[in-house]
């Protein structure tokens, strides 16, 4: 990694850790939030991201230019799709191991693609509690991840090397974030996100189900696990 790119990723550090426990303001109509989007996006949604892209979604076009090239975007979008992805969806530059910047109760559809194997269990535990927590009453989550029942099935039919490299060893150097910290089963996930409080937990096919704007927002590999849940209308005690 060059001296330039981590100079910027020590910055885009340093302004994440200044806005730990802020709030932010979901504004009106519904509220559907995108957790660790990268630049998977669509119309409408909410996108809270880490990233120098979504640090510098609201900059000038010669800024985004630069972050283009520094955020390593340039290997997967043109110049000027980068910046149209930048300009006409809503960042929120945030990182989630410190919670959710939205008030409690604020929103009506959560999504988060294959973001928490990139995080450690108890930190994607206290994630799904975060969701609970912004989530109104009858809210949905989706959860999309990869699945470490897929990738045994691969070693079984001896893809090893292919199980190797898209589930334990994944690494870019371009990017620290990548590496898959753990993976989960439908029955793991089922399990955590009844502990956090969700309910009607049901595992779902690749762009189907109740979520909107799947189409847009499922960019990963169709084997990968799709769960949604809801948030009870009210809590059992009430």
């Amino acid at each position: 990694m060059s001296l330039f790119r981590k100079l910027v990723g020590a910055a885009n550090a340093a302004l994440l850790l200044l806005k730990r426990g802020r709030r932010v303001d979901p504004g009106s109509g519904p509220v559907r939030v995108n957790l660790g989007s990268g630049l998977a996006v669509a119309p409408g949604w909410i996108n809270v991201d880490a990233s120098l892209s979504a640090l510098l979604a609201g900059a000038p076009g010669p800024i985004q230019s630069l972050a283009w090239r520094a955020s390593g975007a340039s290997r997967y979008y043109g110049r000027e799709a980068y910046r149209a992805i930048l300009r006409g969806h809503r960042f929120v530059h945030h990182d989630l191991l410190a919670g959710i910047p939205f008030p409690d109760g604020s929103a009506d559809v959560v999504f988060s693609g294959h973001f928490i194997e990139h995080i450690d269990r108890d930190a994607a535990r206290r994630l799904l509690r975060e969701v609970f927590r912004v989530l109104k009453p009858g809210g949905l989550l989706r959860v999309d991840t990869p699945d470490v029942a897929y990738a045994v099935g691969l070693y079984a039919k001896g893809e090893r090397d292919r199980m190797l490299a898209d589930y334990f060893f994944v690494e870019d150097e371009g990017n620290p974030f990548s590496r898959h910290r753990c993976l989960y089963d439908y029955d793991l996930l089922q399990s955590m996100l009844q502990e956090a409080g969700f309910r009607e937990v049901v595992r779902r096919s690749f762009r189907v189900g109740r979520t909107p704007d799947l189409d847009r927002l499922e960019i990963q590999a169709p084997e990968s696990l799709h769960v949604e849940c809801r948030k009870p209308f009210s809590s059992p005690a009430s």
